[in-house]
């Protein structure tokens, strides 16, 4: 298109000059935000900065994104109605980037609301399993190896009143090699496993701030040729961990029952 074009369709259309404008910028803007979204958790897994500042960033890059997603979509609508297709397919853009970015900490904060904030699951409250080697590897701020209390075990109980001990019909070295496959398979790292004293250890992290949850598995048998199988997963930062450690006792149960049922 020629200088003189361009000059032009500005006097000529100036609504579909706008709306191409401004679709450029909100394109340019939402994708500013992405990744500023991505390096949140990516510069908490490099060190750059706490975990606090990194979850902090969120409502910022929410925020921004809805915005931009709004008038992205009044960009589309406008230049839909000057007949400015490249208004259109940029803002079309700059409006599916937004959205995705807004929708993913909306969706954690969602999640965090629904759950009680807590952040240590165990299937035997009273006497839950203890960590042993995973202890060195925790950071000063971390939280405690310690399990969290009475107060946490009542709101487990109101909101995860299925998870308690698993009694297994299988010997219990069968369960503990079956135990640590299910751990592998879950995407677990293994720490350390004791068959003798039927204690597996494993850690696992998430996928976009490598956020580290410690799981140890008790394993003892018992006289009738059962075993009982408790297990706790307890995350190493945050306050509430959305639910993550009680899906992950939930799925490693359902892994062992399915094996022996």
């Amino acid at each position: 298109m020629t200088t003189q074009e361009d000059l032009y369709l500005e006097k000529k259309h100036p609504a579909g000059n706008a709306a191409w404008l401004t679709a450029q910028v909100c394109f340019a803007i939402a994708l500013a935000d992405a990744i500023a979204g991505l390096f949140a958790g990516i510069g908490y897994r490099l060190d750059m900065w706490g975990y606090r500042d990194g979850i902090g960033a969120l409502p910022y890059v929410f925020w921004l994104a809805l915005c931009t997603a709004v008038i992205s979509a009044l960009a589309v609508m406008l230049g839909a109605t000057a007949g400015r297709r490249g208004a259109v397919v940029v803002g079309v853009l700059a409006l599916l980037i937004a959205a995705t970015t807004a929708y993913i900490p909306w969706t954690l904060r969602q999640q965090a609301r629904s759950v009680p904030p807590i952040h240590d699951i165990s299937t035997d409250v009273d006497n839950p399993p203890q960590f042993l080697h995973i202890i060195g590897m925790r950071k000063k701020t971390d939280h405690p190896v310690s399990y969290d209390g009475p107060e946490v075990a009542a709101q487990q109980k109101k909101a995860y009143p299925d998870i308690g001990t698993i009694e297994l019909k299988a010997p219990a070295d069968k369960v503990f090699e079956t135990a640590r496959q299910a751990l592998l398979g879950m995407g677990l790292e293994i720490i350390d496993a004791e068959p003798i004293q039927g204690r597996i250890e494993a850690t696992d992290r998430s996928l976009l701030f490598g956020f580290e949850d410690d799981v140890v598995v008790r394993i003892v048998p018992v006289n009738d040729g059962t075993t009982k199988v408790d297990v706790r997963s307890k995350s190493r930062v945050g306050r509430s961990d959305l639910g993550i450690n009680a899906h992950r006792v939930r799925e490693f149960g359902a892994a062992l029952r399915r094996k022996f049922s």
